[in-house]
């Protein structure tokens, strides 16, 4: 800008009003929120495969230095990501009479919730969740179990046994999706094509998968879901095992 009062005056003066010669359009701050935006939008387009720092700066129009600001690695995005679709998933109260169905209606809500982006579950595995939205669910998953009279330290293992099942059936309805969608994936069955090459497999060696090829292939996805978290979920009030008593290592 010249600094003699009449250049500057005159400067103004030659342009049209209201517009500034060079400027351009201020961009929307990088946020933490808008960071998440961008890696579920990548995941919901591409699979959670595609997912990385910078192919998030690019949806944000941005480098990947400026998303340092917020985030430390990659590890942390998919920590947001989990954290967001933990937000929302709807806490019942705790209610001893019904603390079973309570924990399965949970647990199909974040299913789905992962079923929405493909791959996304595996942002789950092998990690400690510190976003305190996941950690929400956490707690109120771990207040049911023990408003149902389940013992803290057999409920904690529990929800890791649950929690890693349901992003591990999440991972492969993601998969098989992944792979129907190919069509050089063709090995991808029906479950009609299924019996019939179990039926015809040789008597001799595979009679139980010829007998039962209409068990082994029954029942949706979500039936066998629900038949597991349940097969689970109502041992959890049986006795545990008495642990055998190691042998002494002296004679006695």
């Amino acid at each position: 800008m010249p600094t003699d009062p009449r250049q500057r005056r005159a400067a103004r003066h030659a342009q049209p009003a209201g517009e500034q010669s060079g400027a351009s359009p201020r961009k929307k701050p990088i946020t933490v929120d808008r960071i998440t935006d961008a890696a579920l939008q990548v995941v919901a387009a591409e699979g959670y495969d595609a997912l990385t720092i910078r192919r998030v700066a690019a949806v944000l129009g941005t480098g990947p230095s400026s998303l340092y600001a917020h985030i430390v690695s990659k590890e942390d995005i998919d920590d947001l990501l989990v954290g967001r679709l933990c937000s929302e998933v709807v806490l019942p109260e705790p209610d001893p009479a019904a603390w079973r169905r309570q924990i399965l209606d949970v647990y199909v809500q974040i299913r789905d919730q992962y079923l929405k982006y493909p791959g996304v579950s595996r942002a789950a595995l092998g990690v400690v969740p510190t976003n305190l939205s996941t950690l929400r669910v956490r707690e109120g998953l771990l207040a049911i179990l023990l408003t149902g009279g389940i013992e803290p330290r057999r409920a904690a293992w529990v929800l890791d046994a649950l929690s890693l099942y349901v992003s591990a059936y999440a991972l492969e309805q993601s998969l098989v999706q992944q792979r129907r969608s190919d069509p050089d994936q063709e090995w991808v069955l029906g479950r009609e094509e299924l019996i019939r090459r179990f039926t015809a497999l040789p008597a001799d060696t595979f009679p139980q998968t010829r007998r039962y090829a209409a068990e082994l292939t029954s029942g949706t996805g979500h039936d066998r879901f629900d038949f597991t978290l349940g097969l689970i979920i109502d041992n959890l009030t049986q006795p545990p095992q008495p642990q055998p008593t190691p042998a002494s290592d002296t004679a006695g």
